[in-house]
């Protein structure tokens, strides 16, 4: 039996993609167990270098967690607090860069999946939401105090409060995705961010990612009398060499992710 999760390594692309598109890739146990295997890969793979994370179907990128009680089966719904795995799974730190892929409804935990994301594309027929004031259905709101901070303040709490969705431009207005298209060139717009990032030496990236994370809600002075040991040890690395080696030579450099 399929878990509803679908992924295949594509050069140095990780592709996860959400696969229950007549149930709106709502989350089910199975597919919150396949989130954190992958997620887990991409870590533990030096190959891959980024992921994109899509769903199939155009009516929907994920309607959030699985409530209809089809799915059985165990998960880690208790361990509260993930967002990457799905439903309340272990949190989880994605070192390597995620590009989210959405479309239609990208509510409840499917929205929250989508902010765990460091770029997000959208399609012009997106819309974020957060239903669970609206519905009565109200948990430790972990999307909640992810949108409080990647939103503007008056709109996320008008989202939380009101239960209401907003379009895909008013979400690239606010800043909350990095482009919108149309749904047709969607997967194309994800490949795109991809090499971008890809084109960039993995292991700097890695690093970067990992320094401005650790320290974004702290003060400004600690996070510039920091230490970043990835950073540190990227000094010695033969892709820092490959890099100012490329520089000098006036060439593309060639990244090893080593």
């Amino acid at each position: 039996m399929s878990s509803g999760v679908e992924f295949v390594k594509d050069g140095h692309v990780a592709r996860v993609v959400l696969d229950r598109p007549k149930a709106l890739n709502a989350i089910t146990p199975q597919m919150d167990d396949a989130l954190l295997d992958a997620w887990t890969e991409i870590n533990d793979d030096p190959d891959i270098w980024v992921a994109i994370l899509s769903a199939t179907g155009e009516k929907a990128f994920c309607a959030g967690g699985d409530v209809s009680g089809a799915a059985e089966g165990p998960s880690r719904r208790m361990a509260l607090g993930g967002g990457l795995t799905g439903v309340g799974g272990p949190l989880l730190t994605l070192r390597k860069p995620l590009v989210a892929a959405v479309q239609g409804y990208v509510i409840g935990g499917g929205f929250e999946l989508a902010m765990c994301a460091d770029v997000i594309v959208a399609a012009d027929t997106a819309q974020f939401g957060m239903p669970e004031t609206k519905v009565g259905i109200i948990g430790e709101a972990g999307i909640m105090h992810r949108a409080i901070r990647q939103l503007p303040h008056h709109i996320a709490l008008a989202m939380i409060l009101t239960g209401e969705r907003i379009p895909a431009a008013a979400a690239e207005r606010y800043g909350l995705v990095n482009e919108v298209v149309g749904y047709p060139d969607l997967a194309e717009a994800a490949d795109r961010w991809a090499q971008k990032i890809t084109a960039a030496s993995p292991l700097a990236v890695q690093a970067a990612k990992e320094a401005v994370l650790s320290r974004v809600g702290w003060p400004l002075e600690v996070a510039l009398a920091t230490r970043y040991e990835p950073i540190e040890a990227y000094a010695s690395t033969k892709d820092r060499l490959e890099g100012r080696a490329a520089f000098a030579e006036r060439r593309a450099p060639r990244w090893q992710g080593r």
